[in-house]
């Protein structure tokens, strides 16, 4: 990351469900001096335009970059340039941007929207690492990147928070293991009988 906390990275394909649209709107609000790399794939042509038709009309074409799907040693650079992630998605049924950035101890900004605010969960002191701003909402996304942008100490303290969260999220092997439970369960099941 940064000194300043002004690097923003948003992981996730550029469409309008995930709502790169509102981070933009948002970071024309907040009026402040953050850099935001939008890192997935574009696959929704017309949102495409609308988006870049939008980072041009608020005059953020120098603060907010379009990067395209990024993988290995790529994806691991941009985690690591960035200070806060953000997820404002307008539906999502987990958000495994959010688990990937609490997994670097990044704090993350989400929406409410769906499993988000569940899937940000909290520290194991019961602190938030991050933000949960109303979905659709720049001006509530505008006003948490403004407390972000303007305030050290909360800055390190959701860093603090996000470090420690890490450390009780669940890694692929719990989560296999869940899994095998719950097919091996299904499979003993006696199958219901139809009338």
């Amino acid at each position: 990351g940064s000194a300043d906390g002004s690097r923003l990275l948003c992981v996730a394909s550029i469409t309008r469900r995930k709502a790169q649209d509102v981070l933009v709107a948002a970071l024309a609000w907040a009026q402040r001096p953050l850099r935001c790399a939008l890192a997935g794939p574009r696959r929704d042509p017309e949102f495409d335009a609308e988006l870049g038709a939008l980072i041009e009309r608020t005059g953020l074409a120098g603060a907010v970059s379009l990067l395209g799907p990024l993988a290995g040693a790529e994806l691991e650079a941009a985690y690591a340039a960035a200070d806060l992630a953000v997820l404002v998605s307008h539906a999502e049924t987990y958000g495994m941007a959010v688990t990937e950035a609490l997994a670097r101890g990044i704090p993350v900004a989400v929406s409410d929207a769906g499993a988000l605010p569940d899937t940000l969960g909290h520290a194991p002191d019961g602190s938030l690492p991050g933000f949960v701003v109303p979905a659709g909402r720049p001006d509530a996304l505008g006003s948490a990147l403004r407390s972000w942008s303007d305030d050290a100490l909360l800055r390190a303290a959701l860093r603090r928070s996000a470090i420690a969260r890490r450390s009780i999220l669940s890694g692929w092997d719990h989560t296999a293991r869940h899994l095998h439970r719950v097919l091996e369960g299904m499979r003993r099941r006696p199958a219901a009988v139809s009338r």
